[in-house]
């Protein structure tokens, strides 16, 4: 279960904010840290918060830092963060975008803040991108067309930015504007949603391997939530290795 926090920001979603994963630390006191990214009114920040162990907000505790502007326009923002152990810290952190005009961005954390590091066209027909594995070497994403096919979209880290499309499934995806992949196993726990009915559906898929990729239904199931952008909340260390 996760607990809601409410007036966390001024209306953030109404300025059209792109949250990606929070990352959540326990701390003493049943008290736990938020840390993430998300966009509003086109800067991006940074954004940082305590919550108790009901939910509500430690007064003062939410910081915003912002980097910059010219993040309007985007469909998604997703981080994809490679640690190589607990233990260690980040040795690659990438930002993830795609303009309204279906175009794929990549930014680098320069640790002062993030550089673009290529775009490329081609994906405008993409619809909901799950980032499912990160590596040393890569990102690897699930990802679904209008056309009803679903697809791995592997992106290296190498510049200049060529992403990589392989068949998962040739039907049947293209009702979903959005999924959210969490780690499990060697594979990954997809949420998908219908935007149209207002449905979400839970899928467990295998260890990418192109069309042989085990996927199974595990059902639909009931959420009641608002008309705003998703996103999950995950422990500091986050080993998705899904492919």
């Amino acid at each position: 279960m996760v607990l809601s926090t409410p007036n966390i920001y001024q209306s953030p979603f109404g300025l059209g904010s792109t949250p990606t994963t929070f990352s959540e630390t326990p701390m003493t006191g049943g008290r736990t840290a938020r840390v993430g990214k998300l966009v509003i009114g086109g800067y991006l920040y940074d954004s940082s918060a305590i919550v108790r162990s009901d939910g509500s907000l430690v007064r003062g505790s939410n910081v915003l830092k912002k980097y910059g502007g010219g993040w309007s326009g985007k469909r998604f923002l997703v981080q994809a963060r490679y640690k190589a152990s607990a233990a260690s810290k980040p040795s690659r952190t990438t930002l993830y975008a795609q303009d309204t005009s279906g175009r794929f961005g990549r930014w680098t954390d320069l640790g002062t803040g993030f550089r673009n590091t290529g775009y490329v066209g081609g994906l405008s027909t993409m619809k909901a991108f799950a980032l499912i594995a990160t590596t040393a070497t890569y990102d690897l994403f699930l990802v679904n067309n209008r056309a009803g096919g679903l697809y791995t979209l592997k992106v290296p880290a190498t510049s200049p930015l060529k992403p990589v499309a392989t068949p998962v499934r040739t039907t049947s995806w293209q009702r979903f504007e959005k999924m959210t992949a969490a780690p499990c196993g060697t594979g990954s726990i997809v949420l998908a949603q219908d935007h149209d009915n207002g449905s979400y559906y839970v899928y467990a898929v295998g260890h990418a391997n192109g069309t042989s990729t085990a996927i199974r239904n595990l059902g639909k199931v009931t959420l009641n939530w608002g008309d705003f952008d998703r996103f999950r909340f995950a422990p500091a260390y986050d080993p998705l290795n899904g492919g």
